[in-house]
């Protein structure tokens, strides 16, 4: 567990996969005798999921979350929890976990046996053993057309949807009908909203979209879901979003998989975390404190890079106002090696929100990719740039200091420049949306949020900018 994990926690995993029984969910009104013939966790012949099992999940954005079943149903199917973890929600629509008690660094809170955890891989497994050829099929065309990279979650995808036609007749019926309708993310997003986007969250949410369209796509060669799911677009933007909102990559100990663990997906994204997951040799999930956390806390995990919020916007569909910093916006410079060994990054170039102040990265990226780009040709000037680079290549800061600080003004008036012209394209961004019905784009109030946070942020650079005399005089 990246090295914070003592014997305390060891022993405390050790008896809670003892205590663990496997995945065997409770029986529920409804459930047909089929399901207890089939593979944990595959769903069964079409036979069985009768067509007046369609609907029993309602997917309407405006449908509730039926949350009540879902800790019995954890707990019967195997999910141990320390005391005092409680789910809590502000507005009953957006549920967490929080601590009611004190819970030292170390502690081992839940463990989600393997037979739970929803693993691509095992996924991958389960449904081509059911399906005849359909599945695989679908993953040749989804790798033919650039999406080898989603694979993964497409599995997920398909496995989401199968349940999902099972209805109550699915073991994991109550954690499925407990999960959230209404998203904000880019694929939930109208076309106008779209167009209110600034450039690195629209590229960004773009990609989300076309994997989505790509899901859609090559969906219609999988023989274990039916045409009417397969033609329902809530309900495949419900489980696209399902996926990759509540899917863990690359966590420790998970290899290669993208894994959903019911109930462990109920740990909100914080800037500051509280918790991590750890998945042993045999996919059992543990969750555990990398922290002290005191009595009536959130535990919070981290959904992706603090620094990015553009990211966590596209992809998740909140607003991360705790961010201490977002990436400069500067989409016009060429990602080339050279540009990226001196710090060409989203989580390297940035703008500080609370401050206003500049990474390095920013000055140095700029200085070599546009300032001495630009220089015209002379025995003077022919030279610099790659002196530059070597100094900052062969840690000579000396050198690189020097170069620095010729041109810095020079440097200081190109982030201005950018500064200025991208603050004009927000205020022209927020003017599109003026007179919009909101209960037509729902998602319009969190855009212009997330456009005033960056807003913010820029308004403060450019006044450092003011203040240090920078304006915007044109150099050779």
């Amino acid at each position: 567990m990246t090295g914070i994990y003592p014997a305390a926690a060891a022993a405390s995993v050790a008896l809670l996969a003892a205590s663990a029984g496997a995945f065997a969910p409770a029986a529920y009104p409804g459930r047909s005798t089929c399901a207890s013939t089939r593979p944990v966790g595959v769903p069964g012949s079409f036979s069985c999921s009768s067509t007046t099992s369609l609907g029993v999940i309602a997917t309407s954005e405006f449908d509730p979350r039926n949350l009540q079943p879902l800790e019995p149903w954890s707990e019967q199917s195997g999910v141990q929890k320390v005391e005092g973890l409680e789910l809590y929600s502000e507005d009953g629509t957006d549920w967490q976990y929080i601590t009611t008690v004190d819970i030292p660094t170390g502690t081992t809170i839940m463990y989600i046996p393997a037979e739970m955890c929803l693993s691509s891989s095992r996924v991958a497994q389960e449904l081509n053993a059911v399906s005849n050829g359909g599945v695989q099929a679908a993953v040749d065309q989804l790798n033919k057309i650039g999406g080898q990279n989603s694979v993964a979650d497409f599995m997920l995808f398909v496995k989401l949807l199968a349940e999902y036609e099972a209805g109550e007749n699915s073991p994991y019926f109550p954690w499925i009908d407990s999960l959230p309708r209404l998203y904000f993310n880019s694929v939930s997003m109208t076309d106008f909203c779209y167009e209110c986007l600034p450039p690195l969250v629209f590229s960004l949410s773009r990609l989300e979209r076309v994997k989505f369209d790509n899901f859609r796509q090559v969906l219609g060669k999988v023989d274990i879901v039916s045409d009417y799911v397969k033609n329902n677009q809530e309900v495949l933007k419900w489980a696209f979003n399902a996926v990759y909102t509540r899917a863990y990559a690359d966590k420790d100990g998970q290899g290669s998989d993208v894994t959903i663990t019911p109930l462990g997906d109920y740990f909100n994204h914080g800037t500051e975390t509280e918790i991590e997951v750890y998945f042993d040799e045999g996919g059992n999930a543990m969750v555990y404190t990398t922290r002290d956390v005191p009595a009536n806390s959130p535990l919070r995990i981290s959904y992706g890079c603090p620094t990015n919020p553009s990211f966590l916007f596209a992809r998740y569909g909140f607003l991360d106002e705790s961010s201490p910093a977002t990436f400069c916006k500067m989409m016009d410079i060429p990602k080339t090696p050279e540009n990226v060994n001196m710090g060409m990054d989203f989580s390297k170039m940035l703008f500080y929100h609370d401050t206003g102040d500049i990474s390095q990265e920013v000055m140095d990226v700029v200085l070599y990719a546009k300032v001495l780009d630009k220089l015209k040709s002379s025995p003077e000037n022919d030279g610099y740039k790659q002196a530059f680079y070597d100094a900052h290549m062969n840690g000579d800061e000396n050198t690189k200091a020097m170069i620095a600080e010729q041109f810095r003004y020079e440097t200081l008036t190109e982030i201005k420049r950018h500064v200025d012209t991208f603050l004009e394209s927000l205020e022209a961004l927020e003017r599109k949306s003026y007179g919009k019905d909101m209960n037509e784009h729902p998602r319009l109030p969190l855009i212009l949020r997330h456009n005033e946070f960056v807003k913010e942020t820029f308004m403060k650079v450019q006044s450092n900018l003011a203040a240090a005399g920078v304006g915007q005089m044109e150099y050779a």
